[in-house]
């Protein structure tokens, strides 16, 4: 487990960056010694794994929240297990080809770099860029041609390829409201999710660091220092 100082280092670091990088950021906090190349070349299933596991070791592996109904709005508890998620596990021996009349693609995972690129495009234009740096070649009958050619039912079979490659590049869970019946599909991703908890967790530890430091003059090191239960614990004395 990260200590304090260094959770609270990366958050300091998060505040204002947008969702991709945010995700660097807590990637360098579960892996302090690796490369930032590395873990940017790390194609977007893997990157979750490693933020699954540090969400595990940080706030252990019961992760819960809350949503709403989009046509009643009404709020729906949802709870998962970040275990169980880590070990959802690629298509056996999928192949990282797709083909069909004529036409084979070779395809690989996008990572963050891909990401970082569509930043701050429009959806579509987001969407068809990825789709394009996923796709490492296109041939028709054994000649290389633009990816740009592709029919649209081989460009949709190549982002099925990619979720059976690793279904943690687009995982959805299926929802019914308990209150209208409707149904509906919500993306899980894990850098939002996680970034949340360790805001509010920065929000409580700066609480704790001002109160201890107001009452005995300790340094925010110092104070960091401590276990979580030493904190707690004098923060119930100075409550008495």
């Amino acid at each position: 487990m990260p200590s304090a100082a260094a959770m609270l280092g990366a958050w300091e670091q998060g505040v204002g960056q947008g969702a991709v990088r945010r995700g660097l950021i807590l990637l360098a906090l579960a892996d302090p010694g690796a490369n930032p190349r590395a873990l940017a070349a790390l194609n977007i299933g893997e990157r979750d794994r490693r933020l699954l596991a540090l969400r595990e070791s940080c706030f252990g592996p019961r992760m819960t929240g809350l949503l709403s109904c989009p046509v009643c709005r009404e709020e729906l508890e949802i709870e998962l297990a970040a275990t169980a998620l880590r070990e959802v596990a690629s298509a056996p021996n999928a192949d990282p080809t797709v083909g069909g009349d004529g036409y084979e693609l070779r395809l690989r995972l996008p990572d963050s770099g891909d990401l970082l690129a569509c930043a701050g495009m429009a959806a579509s234009d987001a969407v068809r860029l990825l789709q394009r740096t996923s796709i490492l070649s296109v041939t028709l009958d054994g000649e290389n041609i633009d990816a740009d050619l592709l029919p649209r039912h081989l460009v949709s079979a190549a982002g099925e390829r990619l979720r059976e490659l690793d279904p943690l590049v687009d995982l959805r869970f299926d929802f019914t409201c308990a209150s209208c019946g409707h149904r509906w599909q919500m993306l899980f991703d894990i850098v939002p999710f996680l970034w949340q908890e360790l805001d509010a967790w920065a929000g409580r530890t700066l609480r704790e660091v001002h109160a201890l430091a107001s009452a005995y003059g300790w340094s925010e090191h110092a104070i960091l220092s401590l276990t979580s239960a030493r904190r707690q614990h004098y923060l119930r004395i100075l409550e008495e």
